[in-house]
């Protein structure tokens, strides 16, 4: 089960980067709405890792510099990565929301929630970029297996 999970954040992290890339070379066409997005699906990935470890997290919505974008997703995967191989997959971890609500769930509950989460935004994102004239990039997991 680590192997899968570890494949599926290698999926993440590769299409995450060729995401940023993109958007990059491409930045005088792309809004406010795309940058957001970018962020809040590194940002998302940094909290998950962050209620794991019970560390500091960013927030949820926050704009990071864009010249540190590859390094949040390198230090996400690196860190997701890390707690795949530490971890008990089965262990319960509590934790509260960006509301403040509090929740329970599985290790790989969490890290398969992020993989999710990152690949939805990476279609919304897809979706604004193809809307501002840009050609979106084919990122669905099958490509990657490739």
């Amino acid at each position: 089960m680590k192997e899968k999970l570890i494949d599926l954040f290698e999926y993440t992290h590769h299409f995450n980067k060729e995401i940023i890339k993109h958007i990059s070379e491409n930045r005088l066409k792309v809004d406010d709405k795309t940058i957001s997005l970018i962020n809040h699906t590194l940002n998302a990935q940094q909290i998950w890792n962050s209620r794991i470890l019970g560390e500091e997290s960013f927030e949820v919505w926050q704009i990071n510099p864009f010249e540190s974008l590859d390094e949040i997703n390198r230090q996400n995967f690196l860190k997701s990565i890390d707690i795949i191989q530490r971890s008990d997959l089965d262990q319960r971890v509590e934790y509260q929301n960006s509301r403040g609500a509090k929740f329970e769930n599985s290790i790989f509950e969490m890290l398969f929630h992020a993989v999710n989460h990152s690949t939805y935004h990476r279609g919304q994102i897809n979706s604004l970029l193809k809307q501002s004239g840009i050609d979106p990039l084919l990122t669905d997991y099958i490509f990657y297996k490739r």
